[in-house]
């Protein structure tokens, strides 16, 4: 085992600074421990995976520097061609992901533990929640929480009045649809086969690539594996843009109305640089001092905000509109989970693109980011059972779903709908970002709140990079022993901004984000390979467990008295 990757031996480059201390106190121009380590701490990347993600991410982003006009024409074209032809396949995707892992939590595949029998849960229930809700649904969530029912409201679903009462009750329930049980299912299905084989089978790596074996065998050795790594890699890239295209500017807004200063690109680059450093030193700090601290404040700044909201707002409207919502959502969750809008390209029926620009796009949007999350998952869930994190993450995902859109959206319903503020004008006239900050500007000590607003829009921010720089420093390394190296961590953290920074400048961040949904199509294709692979390797193993030929599994059973 490599002294780079343990635990319990130096980290790799506290053992770097130290030899290159006693070359500098020895006088020796050159030390062999020196470059034993060096060699060994390069050995450990893979680098067809390391330089391939680099250079498809440089083939997209260069040409849209260079023409980005005609650049982005052709992405939006490809975009509009995926998710117009192809939407069922999104569509069916998300729903039988829901399914399965339904299925497999209640198998005797769902009883495996993730371990050794005696391992105890790496962390606590909070901690793990907080930290899987930070990761996959990060700044995102302040923005489409505060402000997608007023898109909904205004184009409803199912050839609903907009403005009508009607459109009420689906504005205030589509958004926890969207960022509901199924949006949590799939980000859970790649964590099954990639923890089984980290904590069940002892495998010391971190790809998908590794986890879809059982099923491609040794292809996965080849360029075939370098490439579903590979795409992984751009997804979460282009996802990453997305959050930052949609973090960015309303931080900014809330900057602005604390200081006044004006919201220009500068003071957006200067928010991303920010929000950088916050989480490149938390990404080098590692996962228990950095990611774990960082993502128990954000959970409990983010409760404290949902807490005054709900007692210092509108709380009877709050809580009445939010049960109604699940209500709804249980009554149409099948409906609205198989709609798209079939009859809208026949004579006398008006096609609002509805589920292309919403459930399809999300759904997109959830398979880009759920092989990270997956990784990121399977990684923080070590002396749990497969039943337990399926249902934790679902649970946790949902609920922490619930609480953002049914507080956070139902309060600036209520200002909408009772005439206190014109949310829907505000928004036409300012943009979006503006208007979320004038929302939480209408609570009691306002400023106060679009401080505390901002802060935890920074942190959620940095909380979702710096687990997404950790991922993708696992992904190109050969082995993880316990956490990638340092080095490794900082480099993807700061290409994490770099890239999204100089799209920035050019208006590309969209283009970006739109761009990696499309690379993201052969995913779905993946996430079926995942699940035949979670279920030949784990049902094979405890076919041979029950045979007593190779006990390598921990199965949770019950007792017999």
């Amino acid at each position: 085992m490599s002294i780079l990757t343990s635990e319990d031996k130096i980290q790799d480059s506290n053992l770097e600074h130290a030899l290159r201390f006693l070359h500098v106190i020895t006088g020796n121009e050159e030390s062999n421990n020196e470059r034993i380590v060096l060699s060994m701490n390069t050995k450990l990347i893979d680098w067809p995976t390391f330089i391939g993600a680099l250079v498809v991410l440089l083939s997209v982003t260069i040409p849209l520097i260079l023409f980005p006009e005609a650049g982005a024409e052709v992405i939006n074209m490809a975009n509009t061609f995926m998710t117009g032809n192809f939407g069922v396949l999104y569509m069916i995707m998300g729903l039988l992901a829901f399914v399965f892992l339904i299925y497999v939590a209640f198998s005797k595949n769902g009883k495996i533990k993730l371990g050794n029998k005696d391992d105890e849960k790496e962390f606590g229930n909070l901690s793990w929640a907080g930290m899987l809700f930070a990761a996959g649904i990060g700044s995102s969530i302040l923005y489409w929480a505060m402000i997608e029912w007023a898109y909904y409201y205004q184009g409803p679903p199912f050839g609903v009045t907009p403005e009508s009462n009607e459109a009420i009750e689906w504005a205030s329930t589509y958004g926890i649809f969207h960022w509901g049980p199924i949006a949590w299912a799939i980000y859970t299905l790649p964590a099954l086969p990639i923890a089984y084989f980290y904590y069940v089978r002892k495998k010391p790596v971190l790809k998908i690539s590794e986890a879809v074996r059982p099923v491609l065998g040794k292809l996965v050795d080849g360029p075939l594996g370098v490439i579903i790594d590979v795409l992984f890699i751009f997804g979460l890239m282009g996802g990453a843009g997305t959050t930052l295209a949609l973090g960015t500017p309303m931080i900014a807004e809330g900057v602005h109305h604390l200081t006044g200063i004006p919201v220009t690109l500068g003071l957006q680059a200067g928010i991303m640089l920010l929000c950088t450093l916050i989480f490149a030193v938390s990404a080098y700090s590692g996962l228990r001092k950095g990611i774990k601290v960082l993502s128990d404040i954000n959970l409990w700044l983010a409760l404290f905000i949902l807490l005054f909201i709900f007692v210092f707002g509108p709380t009877i409207f709050i809580s009445d509109t939010t049960l109604s919502s699940i209500g709804t959502l249980a009554d149409n969750f099948f409906r609205m989970a198989t709609w798209l809008e079939p009859l809208g390209n026949l004579a006398g029926f008006t096609q609002t693109g509805f589920p292309e620009s919403w459930t399809v796009f999300y759904w997109a949007w959830w398979l880009v980011y759920a092989p990270f999350v997956g990784l990121f998952v399977a990684r923080i869930s070590r002396g749990r059972t497969i039943q337990e994190m399926i249902f934790g993450t679902m649970i946790y995902g949902t609920i922490g779903s619930i609480l953002f859109f049914g507080i956070m959206g139902n309060f600036g319903l209520y200002l909408q709908l009772s005439g206190t503020f014109d949310v829907i004008s505000h928004m036409d006239e300012f943009g979006a970002p503006a208007a979320i900050i004038a929302i939480v500007n209408q609570l009691p000590m306002g400023s106060i709140m679009v401080g505390l607003f901002t802060i935890l829009a920074i942190i959620f921010l940095a909380t979702t990079f710096d687990s997404s720089s950790f991922i993708l420093a696992s992904v190109v390394q050969k082995e993880i022993q316990s956490e990638p190296m340092r080095w490794n961590r900082l480099f993807w953290a700061f290409t994490l901004c770099f890239l999204p920074l100089v799209l920035l400048f050019i208006g590309g961040l969209e283009t970006l984000q739109t761009a990696s949904i499309v690379a993201g199509f052969p995913i779905i294709f993946i996430m079926a390979l995942l699940a035949w692979s979670f279920m030949k390797a784990s049902s094979t193993d405890i076919k041979e467990t029950n045979n007593y030929k190779s006990p390598t599994i921990h199965i949770n059973r019950k007792e017999k008295k």
